[in-house]
C-alpha cells in the first residue's frame, strides 16, 4: 500500500533557547526517528534568525511511507521510555509543542482506504 504520511512536529522554544533545543533533538531524538522508520524532510526554524529575546518555533517535518509505516512507528514509540525521557529533559526549552499528521492530496484516498 502506498500512501506517504508526513509527521509534523512543531515546537515554540522558549526565548533564547531554540538553538539548544535544536541541537538536542538533532542529535538525540533524530537517530530514535529514524530507527523508528521515521525519515527526517527538514527542520525549518521561524524566523529565520536565532532569537535572543523571543521565542522560535521550530518545525520538524518527517515522512514515513505509508499506513503500515505509520503503525510501526507508533508501536516502537509508544513503549519506549526514552522518548518521554528526552522530552521531559528538554522541557525547559519549550513554551508549547504539538504533533500532527498529514498527506499529500493524492495519497489521502489511499490512506482512507485502510
Amino acid at each position: 500500500m502506498t500512501g506517504r504520511i508526513f509527521v509534523i512536529d512543531r515546537v515554540v522554544t522558549e526565548p533564547g533557547r531554540a538553538r539548544e533545543f535544536v541541537a538536542s533533538y538533532t542529535s538525540e531524538y533524530v537517530p530514535g526517528g529514524r530507527a523508528r522508520g521515521m525519515t527526517l524532510a527538514h527542520i525549518l526554524v521561524s524566523p529565520p534568525i536565532w532569537l535572543d529575546d523571543d521565542s522560535n518555533t521550530v518545525t520538524a517535518t518527517w515522512t514515513v511511507d505509508n499506513v503500515a509505516a505509520w503503525w510501526d512507528m507508533t508501536r516502537m514509540g509508544r513503549p519506549d521510555p526514552t522518548l518521554g525521557e528526552w522530552w521531559n529533559r528538554v522541557d525547559e526549552l519549550i513554551v508549547e509543542r504539538s504533533r500532527s499528521m498529514a498527506a499529500p492530496t493524492e495519497d489521502v484516498e489511499v490512506l482512507c482506504n485502510v
